[in-house]
């Protein structure tokens, strides 16, 4: 069992001078679901080396047992700091392939050719992708073989905007994941802010905020069995 990670290369917040990234927790919470059900995991990104953390996710009030454990983990850490670069891999040698969010995302894997023919093609081949969080973003110029987006008539679920509101950056991101996943034609869900929240419709599965990483890993699993 092959999983693909693709994280975000972008790291400046907009234009507040700040910087963003990719969410430790949702990569590290996957990570270790797909280890220890003895996945082979390959991280990627669209500029290769070490992707940039958002700050804010190593900050003590978001560190959780999978965060720590994966800072405390040298072959974890040394993948990380050696990713592939998004435009070398082949989708055909993984089973799946999974999205950890953080702002970063919305930047520049919303608008990466790569990254949005890789999805096309993994699901194509029928084969799952999952998203969670902001990664969910991510689908946002991804078509189906008719030409229609991705999400048209598909149950999914993303960061809110309340959960946005609640971190400052309405105004400061690009666009807001919910809006975007609605005006694309995705019929769309939330649990309270920060609660677990999965939606999995056919082999698209999308995860609502950080909390929602295991949940989202743990979906992605169940279809690979």
């Amino acid at each position: 069992m092959k999983i693909l990670i693709v994280l975000t290369s972008h790291d400046q917040l907009g234009d507040t001078g700040e910087k963003t990234g990719f969410w430790l927790e949702e990569l590290a919470a996957p990570y270790y679901r797909f280890i220890d059900a003895g996945a082979e995991i390959t991280l990627v990104s669209p500029q290769g080396g070490h992707p940039p953390l958002d700050p804010k996710s190593s900050a003590e009030d978001a560190q959780t047992e999978a965060t720590r454990r994966f800072e405390a983990d040298e072959t974890a850490m040394r993948a990380l700091a050696n990713t592939h670069k998004l435009s070398e891999v082949n989708a055909d040698e993984f089973d799946a392939v999974f999205y950890p969010g953080g702002h970063g995302p919305l930047w520049d894997l919303a608008n990466d050719y790569t990254s949005i023919h890789l999805i096309e093609e993994t699901l194509q081949s029928n084969k799952p992708v999952a998203l969670v969080c902001h990664a969910p973003g991510v689908l946002k110029k991804v078509k189906d073989s008719e030409g229609h987006s991705i999400v048209s008539g598909k149950s999914v679920t993303g960061f809110s905007n309340t959960e946005e509101e609640g971190v400052g950056l309405t105004n400061i991101v690009p666009f807001l994941v919910e809006d975007m996943l609605k005006e694309n034609g995705g019929n769309y869900s939330k649990a309270d802010d920060w609660q677990v929240h999965v939606q999995q419709d056919g082999l698209l599965i999308t995860g609502q905020n950080p909390a929602s990483s295991a949940a989202t890993a743990d979906a992605l699993l169940d279809l690979l069995k």
